[in-house]
């Protein structure tokens, strides 16, 4: 996949009708501050597109936005920040869970972790609901070129165990200097594939 054309849809407090609704969905989720937003930014060659922040827990909306008319990128809340009050930490929470609830154009999730460092608590936890809920999810390990490639290798075998997940289905990916930006395309083309033969065999039934 080439993304020609990327914008900006809308933010929601709560998912439900947004403009275009109706294309495949894929989300983004991770912890605050490991990359969403720089990610986004740089798959779509748009250094804007997604607001970035020095500050952790900035995202606190569901985030959509529409790739090249053929699916929305839903850029999730960051979980895990301590530095915000019970109460919107709860509410962050309810927000993505409504989303993974009520969302039937959820096609695939894109699980980020940091690459410098073993999963968190919250990590493993949202690798555990993805599994438990059968949602297709692909690991981004962010952060790439802040290590040597020994380095980095040893450090997708610590995700890969603590994930349960195999080193092949891990791409390491740099918003710096682009590695893994074909495989991550490589997913979106994957993904939207899936969905519309989904779509077409249900149609036929």
């Amino acid at each position: 996949m080439v993304i020609k054309k990327a914008a900006f849809v809308t933010s929601l407090e709560r998912y439900g009708n947004y403009p275009g609704i109706g294309l495949p969905e894929i989300a983004v989720a991770g912890k605050s501050n490991v990359g969403k937003s720089s990610m986004i930014n740089k798959l779509c060659m748009r250094n804007k597109l997604a607001k970035v922040s020095a500050t952790p827990g900035k995202t606190r909306l569901l985030n959509v936005f529409r790739i090249n008319e053929d699916f929305h990128l839903v850029d999730l809340p960051g979980y895990g920040f301590a530095k915000v009050s019970k109460a919107e930490q709860l509410r962050w929470s309810n927000m993505m869970e409504g989303y993974f609830a009520d969302s039937g154009l959820l096609c695939h999730v894109l699980h980020l972790v940091d690459l410098r460092h073993d999963p968190t608590g919250e990590d493993r936890g949202m690798n555990e609901f993805l599994r438990a809920t059968g949602i297709p999810f692909t690991v981004i390990a962010t952060k790439a070129d802040k290590l040597s490639r020994a380095q980095r290798q040893k450090q997708v075998l610590a995700i890969c165990r603590s994930l349960q997940v195999q080193p092949w289905e891990v791409i390491p990916f740099s918003s710096e200097d682009g590695t893994g930006m074909d495989k991550v395309l490589e997913v979106f083309d994957k993904a939207c594939a899936e969905f519309a033969e989904e779509e077409n065999e249900n149609e036929e039934m």
